[in-house]
Formats: structure tokens, sequence, C-alpha cells
């Protein structure tokens, strides 16, 4: 067996180790919150409960499913609260295939996504669900009774999640385009019509087909797409210049030595 072989081998091994620590923690981190299954499912409804009128609830339409809906909660904040130690797992298998330029880069952008992911969905929660919610309820026709099925629910609001917090990534996404050479700000501020109108539809898809949540997730897009051109000003190649960064001398040995090994 080359060594190239042996290399690409142990870099299979290493990954595996990573995404079994990752997936333990996760594990770990959910049997800890497994007793507290049925509160963080309610802390989780509670946007539509507080909406819902006098007497009203929730309801399970599934055998199994006020057994199953909180533990797909409580597997879900399990996740995020081991999102951090997961991210480091990525993040020390990739390093040490970086250079120190592209390191700087790459995770501070890292932990700025997961934090404007985290707002989003505290976005969704604080404002969208009770905005929402209050707003289907003083719909609702007299006389019908307004309940919604747990599994249902919960498949509500985590595409609701997922969508906001895509969403609040949007000027991560800017600067990087920007910095890679993708696009620039005169591009981005010419194109600014079409943004305003595509977010318009993708709130359209993404949320209920009301128009309360459609502008409250179109809304916020495009402010935050402008604070992406605001921000990518800083991070702009000058016209005609080069984002090389020569490597260090330390780089240079260790490409140098991956070559030699490659090469026997």
């Amino acid at each position: 067996m080359s060594e190239q072989q042996d290399t690409f081998i142990s870099h299979l091994v290493e990954l595996r180790t990573r995404l079994i620590r990752a997936f333990l923690a996760v594990l770990v981190i959910f049997f800890c919150l497994f007793p507290w299954a049925k509160e963080l499912y309610a802390i989780v409804a509670q946007p539509l409960l507080s909406a819902l009128p006098q007497g009203g609830q929730m309801i399970a339409t599934d055998v199994v499913g006020v057994f199953i809906v909180p533990m797909k909660v409580a597997l879900l904040v399990a996740f995020l609260l081991a999102l951090p130690y997961v991210l480091f797992q990525v993040w020390a298998f990739v390093a040490p295939g970086l250079y120190a330029h592209e390191k700087r880069l790459v995770l501070p952008l890292t932990l700025v996504s997961v934090l404007l992911f985290f707002l989003g969905m505290a976005f969704a929660y604080f404002i969208v669900f009770p905005t929402v919610f209050q707003f289907m309820a003083a719909m609702a026709p007299q006389g019908v009774a307004w309940m919604t099925d747990i599994e249902k629910y919960l498949s509500f609001v985590l595409t609701t999640f997922i969508a906001f917090g895509v969403t609040f990534e949007v000027p991560v996404i800017v600067i990087v385009l920007v910095r890679i050479g993708v696009v620039n700000i005169a591009k981005l501020k010419e194109i600014r019509p079409y943004v305003i109108v595509g977010a318009f539809i993708i709130a359209a898809i993404f949320t209920p087909p009301d128009v309360v949540s459609q502008f409250l997730l179109a809304v916020p897009l495009c402010l935050l797409y402008e604070l992406g051109i605001v921000l990518a000003r800083f991070v702009e190649k000058p016209a005609g210049k080069s984002d090389y960064v020569p490597p260090t001398e330390a780089e240079m040995e260790r490409e140098l030595d991956k070559s030699e090994a490659d090469s026997k």
C-alpha cells in the first residue's frame, strides 16, 4: 500500500473519529434532557398556547405522537447545545489543510454564522410566532375550534426556524461573495430590486399563506441584505488587487513534504 493511500485512509479514520465524537456529544446531552422532554415541548408550544382561545388546546392524532414529538424536541435542543463542540470537531478536521490567512477568515465567519442562525431562530420564536398566532386567532370564524396536531405544529416550527435561521445568514453570504470576487458592491446595488422581489417570493414559499408571516420574513431579509452590502465594504478587494497571500515558511515546508510523500 502506497504512502498516499495510507494518508487517505488516515484522513478517513480521523473523520470517522470526529463524527463519532460529535454524535456522542449530541447523544449524551439528549439523554440528560430526556427527563424534561415534555417541559421542553411546552416551551416550544408556548407561543401557540398563549394565542389559543380560552380552553383551547393542542391535540395528538397519532397514538405514539405524545411520546415521539417531545423526544424530537429534546433531540433538537441537544443538537443545538452540542453545536459548538460539533463545529469544533469540524474545525479540527479541516484546519490542518488551511493556510494561516484562510484560518483567519473561515473561523470568524463560522462563529458569526452560528450566532446569526441562533438570532434568526430567536426572532422567529419571540417575534414571528406570537404575531402570527395572534393574527390567526383573530381571523378564526366564530364557532370554529382552532386546534392543531402537535406533530404538525412541530413541523411548522422547524420549517420556520430553518427559514429564519437561513435568512439571518444573508450578511455572511453577501460578505463571502464579495470577498472571493464573485460579485462587487456595485452589482449588489444594481440587483437590489430583484432581491426585494425574490425575498417576497421566498417568504411566500417558506411561510404560512398569510400576509403577516410573509412580511415578517421578507422585510428582515431585505434589511439583512442591505447590512451585508454595508459590511462588505470592509472586505471588498480593490480593483486589480489579488487576494493571494504568500504562504509562510512552515506552510511551504508542509506542502513540500506532502508533495514528496505523494511522489513516492
